[in-house]
């Protein structure tokens, strides 16, 4: 068999309906490459690229000769719905190198999120889709997703292969992108495969889908066992969805790729069943503020915080004070809070130096309409300046190079609190450690986060040391007090009862 060529492109962003509109500098401070430029990115020792791009090219490159044709990826922080000018922009672009390796490429490789939107389109990622189906015709055509999307039927339909994650925090993404490979060289050898897909009206909190306990976790492990014992199955892949898309077609999915079509549909039958038969517990367990801020003056043991609600891993915009304010009026010492997403107050803490003291106006700069991010004002000193330019330690950012921006470590009374430039989730011990902060000696860490944080501070935080507090944002787990429009009614837990046939 000769060399096969293989085209590979990408559009990777979480969307928050409630959030606003992502822009192209969101893309551009992330992950924005076109042509030869991703494997250039790839090739570096801590890439900012997708991990699922790195185990592609490697199991590619291990299973045989190949030709990658990299056309475009895109990724950036979650956020609002892109706007639709923007998202025009990049289905030119990737037509444009889709009509340019036509007739070359034998094969595709789609990283996808799943969950994105534009500000016109329910479906981004099923537009993109049928925009390669539409140029390059019925070629081997492989798509990986977080488990996090919500899966409409033509996402699935113009696949030949659906692959999401398993793990949540995301710990297998380069793993995902290696399995990608390995049913790319399958469909060039010949095989076909079926898809089935289930969808529940099960709309879950964030917080309920971790994988490592919990009704979640139950049902994927019960799939991977499944598929283990029958060698037609070539993927299961159980999508836990991303409540604050509101879409149409949001709602627990199982999908499910095999050799037969009818080993596919009665596995996914079964494993949706499973799901079904566990929709009691898909719901949120949240500690009240007044309890938090208890548990950080008394409790015998350090623990984490997760302000679950202002997740910018998202959509949140890392910024409310509930939190803060609270421990700080309380007087909670041998603290720590991160990462707190303002841009002026960092670039002050800069143009101040290491040393000053100031008063800290925290959301001098958030739009009018913001119901959450209301500002907070407190004395301050500088103790750590940075450039933000970190590459991960631990979990989902292990080895991978992120730009917070300029940060800045402010000492607040007996909080430390770690202020940025720019916006992301505090997954990652290292976006606090890089300034000097010592995650070991602090009695309370309040991490900004929603569930990645797990798989990076789980070396100093076990599952029942971690409070998921309750206070309002955009990533609420209380999804009752979200005005949804698109969402297919009823569903669980929003309404209080739903049916499945």
């Amino acid at each position: 068999m000769t060399a096969p060529a293989v085209a590979i492109l990408g559009f990777s962003i979480e969307c928050n309906r409630f959030a606003p509109p992502a822009v192209r500098a969101d893309f551009e401070g992330r992950c924005y490459l076109e042509g030869q430029a991703i494997l250039d990115e790839a090739a570096k020792p801590a890439p900012r690229a997708p991990a699922e791009l790195s185990g592609f090219l490697e199991g590619m490159n291990a299973s045989g000769a190949w030709q990658p044709l990299p056309i475009m990826i895109a990724a950036a922080e979650p956020n609002g719905p892109v706007e639709q000018p923007v998202f025009d922009a990049m289905l030119a672009t990737w037509r444009a190198g889709l009509e340019a390796v036509k007739g070359r490429a034998q094969a595709v490789y789609g990283i996808m999120h799943g969950a994105a939107l534009a500000t016109a389109d329910h479906d981004p990622e099923g537009t993109l889709q049928a925009l390669v189906r539409e140029v390059l015709g019925d070629i081997p055509f492989v798509c990986s997703y977080d488990l996090h999307a919500n899966v409409s039927e033509r996402m699935v339909a113009t696949v030949d292969a659906f692959v999401g994650y398993r793990t949540n925090p995301h710990l297998d993404m380069h793993d995902r992108g290696a399995e990608s490979a390995r049913l790319i060289r399958r469909l060039l050898a010949g095989e076909r495969f079926f898809r089935a897909h289930r969808r529940l009206p099960i709309v879950s909190p964030q917080t309920a889908l971790l994988t490592a306990q919990g009704p979640y976790a139950e049902v994927i492990d019960l799939g991977q066992a499944l598929a283990a014992q029958d060698a037609r199955i070539a993927n299961v892949s159980v999508m836990g969805g991303f409540s604050y898309g509101d879409t149409p077609f949001n709602g627990l999915s199982v999908i499910v790729t095999a050799t037969d079509r009818d080993a596919a549909e009665g596995l996914a039958q079964r494993l949706a069943e499973e799901g079904w038969a566990r929709r009691d517990r898909f719901v949120a367990h949240l500690t009240s503020l007044e309890e938090s801020v208890r548990l950080a003056k008394e409790s015998p043991v350090p623990l984490a915080f997760a302000d679950v609600a202002d997740n910018p891993g998202g959509g949140g915009r890392g910024n409310t004070m509930w939190i803060l304010e609270a421990f700080h009026r309380a007087g909670v010492t041998d603290a720590i809070i991160g990462i707190i997403a303002d841009a002026p107050l960092a670039l002050e803490a800069h143009a101040k130096g290491v040393g000053a003291r100031f008063t800290a106006q925290f959301n001098r700069a958030v739009a009018s309409d913001d119901p959450y991010s209301k500002p907070f004002a407190a004395e301050a000193e500088v103790k750590a300046l940075s450039d933000g330019v970190v590459v991960g330690r631990r979990g989902i950012f292990a080895g991978r190079t992120v730009r917070l921006g300029r940060t800045a470590w402010l000492q607040v009374g007996g909080i430390a609190v770690v202020v940025i430039e720019g916006r992301t989730q505090c997954a990652d011990p290292a976006f606090l450690e890089h300034l000097g902060l010592d995650i070991g000696k602090a009695r309370a860490v309040v991490v900004k986060s929603r569930g990645h944080f797990r798989g990076g501070f789980d070396e100093f935080f076990t599952h029942e040391r971690i409070v998921e507090v309750d206070c309002p944002g955009l990533t609420s787990p209380n999804l009752r007090t979200f005005a949804w429009k698109h969402l297919p009614r009823p569903v669980l837990p929003i309404d209080a009862a739903a049916t499945w046939p």
